[in-house]
């Protein structure tokens, strides 16, 4: 395989999944410079040493190859010894500037829209910004890993020292939201790592999942989709499946930043 060397802003990291070859595995995408979407998978971030622990909107340099497993053009496997962190996270000041000059540097789309392209050149990751976020729902999943995942975990705990505990999320979040006005409508799965921390903080600092649901959905419906928000969605599908996921939010205020807001009286002294 071609070993390609990459600079990438890490801008997804959703909750982890138990694995049997790396214990537990998150997947993480992220955008190179030029705005182009990436994902890096496997990645066993908990259990990387800690000079690799990157944040959401921190560069990393890293080396990584095509996957031959996934045919999905964004899919690369990450050599995770070479992983490099360069330079602290973006920043937020002045309306998330940093962070849009590469996250909003090309045109949103549609969430048909990306369903169509999935179909013809199998484009699997992208960020939308929805007509209208109607709502988001809440159901009960399963309580428990699945069986393979279970063994997985089992073997883990007697063979490792460096076990670290790995809670199912009982509940799944999904937001309902349109893309246009004449579309018919999405729901889809969250699947954001920040959520699922959300929620069990809530459950041990509540004493009660019903309250730390409400918590959850205050924060990422009612704050982070509020109408002073504007709120995008990074979407990318599950191999080896065609199934579409929200796997996190972007989410600075309505407007432009200030600085690049300039007055009729600076562009007559400019002139």
């Amino acid at each position: 395989m071609v070993i390609e060397h990459k600079r990438v802003l890490v801008v997804v990291k959703t909750y982890p999944h138990p694995s049997k070859s790396y214990q537990e595995l998150v997947c993480t995408a992220g955008m190179l410079e030029d705005g182009s979407f990436i994902r890096l998978y496997p990645v066993d971030y908990r259990y990387r040493p800690s000079h690799q622990w990157f944040e959401k909107y921190q560069w990393i340099e890293l080396d990584v190859e095509k996957n031959p497993k996934d045919s999905r053009p964004e899919s690369y496997r990450p050599i995770l010894d070479s992983i490099q962190i360069k330079g602290e996270p973006l920043s937020t000041k002045n309306n998330w500037r940093e962070r849009s000059n590469i996250v909003l540097s090309k045109p949103a789309q549609t969430m048909c829209r990306l369903r169509t392209d999935y179909k013809i050149n199998r484009t699997s990751l992208g960020i939308i910004k929805p007509y209208k976020i109607k709502d988001m729902t809440v159901s009960a999943g399963d309580r428990d890993w699945k069986e393979g995942h279970q063994r997985a975990l089992a073997q883990y705990s007697l063979f490792s020292q460096d076990k670290k505990p790995l809670t199912k999320l009982p509940y799944d979040f999904a937001f309902q939201f349109y893309c246009d006005s004449e579309c018919r409508g999405h729901t889809m799965t969250v699947t954001d790592w920040e959520l699922g921390i959300l929620y069990l903080k809530e459950v041990n600092r509540l004493g009660s999942e019903s309250k730390a649901i409400e918590s959850v959905k205050h924060k990422f419906f009612s704050e982070l989709c509020g109408q002073d928000k504007n709120t995008h969605f990074f979407v990318g599908t599950v191999h080896p499946y065609n199934t579409w996921l929200i796997l996190g939010l972007y989410y600075p205020k309505i407007g432009q930043p200030k600085n690049e807001v300039v007055s009729t009286t600076q562009i007559a002294l400019d002139l």
